[in-house]
């Protein structure tokens, strides 16, 4: 019981993970392998938070805001389209440089631990388009593998930077409830329920924002058939900054929740971004069910593991892709490139 409360609640975050995705590469062709490094910035932003200090990832919001305003201000003066120009300016560069002094205004370690989550999705999230706009939309025309390319090098960037800011040391967040309740025998951390808590409820407000609302219908759409979307007027830019919106979104809470129960360092997202790759895989990047319930024996195959082998538990982890693939080439025809 206890093994299996640890693989559940791993792989309700990989299940997270898993669905960011598959997301960004239905709609945008892009594997994310950056993904895993929203989870480590999200714990340690938000660790830094509740140590009383600024933390050095609201300069790369900064940063990174500028360039898009320096790129798409220039764009839009070029072809003489001032529309808008007030509003690009606000949100990359008045809205980073207001947080920053927020932060350094507030003594934030004395603030209330969901004014602490918020402000850390306040400084991660815009990221996810911003890295779009910078790294992707240049070549979203070309093949998946420059894409493909172009993801190791934003993962490499950012773990670098991940080093910078926050050192070499690991850290652990303060948990959002202490105690267990204790079922007989069984004894259930507080930590846990919130984890498996916030995870179905985001599975399930993504499925109410896929079917319910304009924007989901129109990512659901350019998932679907890309050419067709966009020639009934659905833009791929849109899709694609709100796809990476919502995996940032998806990876700084999931960093949140596991925070309190594992160690978190600067490059620990990237196996945990490879585990919810592998539950992606068994989804076969396409389907968001199997990709959820690949999830879960992702993470029950660790927990046990790591009890009756824990030296090859990432081995036998990273091993479930091959039958997985090898049963998908058997069961799939065989397409041509389009090269």
């Amino acid at each position: 019981m206890i093994l299996g409360q640890d693989g559940v609640s791993s792989g309700a975050i990989y299940a997270l993970l898993a669905l960011a995705l598959v997301l960004i590469f239905s709609v945008t062709r892009v594997i994310f392998i950056p993904q895993g490094e929203f989870v480590a910035f999200g714990a340690l932003t938000l660790a830094m938070l509740q140590a009383g200090k600024v933390p050095a990832t609201v300069w790369l919001l900064v940063a990174m805001g500028a360039v898009v305003a320096v790129v798409d201000g220039l764009a839009r003066l070029r072809d003489r389209d001032t529309e808008g120009l007030g509003s690009l300016l606000g949100w990359n560069l008045a809205y980073p440089l207001a947080l920053a002094a927020l932060l350094h205004a507030v003594e934030s370690g004395g603030l209330p631990m969901a004014l602490q989550i918020l402000l850390t999705l306040a400084i991660l999230v815009p990221l996810g388009p911003m890295i779009y706009r910078i790294a992707y939309q240049p070549i979203a025309e070309t093949s998946v593998l420059v894409l493909l390319i172009a993801s190791v090098a934003v993962h490499l960037i950012l773990t670098g930077l991940g080093l910078v800011f926050f050192g070499a040391e690991g850290v652990r967040t303060a948990p959002f409830s202490e105690g267990s309740l204790t079922f007989g025998e069984v004894s259930i951390n507080l930590q846990t329920l919130w984890v498996v808590g916030c995870s179905l409820a985001f599975i399930v407000g993504l499925a109410a924002f896929f079917t319910r609302s304009l924007y989901g219908k129109a990512l659901r759409a350019t998932s679907v058939n890309p050419s067709g979307a966009k020639l009934m007027g659905i833009s791929p830019v849109v899709a694609g900054k709100l796809t990476f919106l919502l995996a940032a979104l998806l990876g700084v809470f999931s960093g949140v929740l596991i925070g309190p129960i594992t160690t978190i360092y600067y490059d620990t997202g990237f196996l945990i971004g490879l585990k919810g790759f592998v539950a992606a895989i068994i989804g076969g990047l396409a389907s968001y069910p199997l990709a959820a319930a690949g999830a879960v024996l992702v993470g029950l195959l660790e927990s046990f593991s790591s009890f009756w082998a824990s030296a090859f538990k990432e081995v036998l982890v990273f091993t479930l892709i091959i039958p997985v693939l090898l049963w998908r080439s058997f069961n799939s025809h065989h397409v041509e490139d389009e090269e």
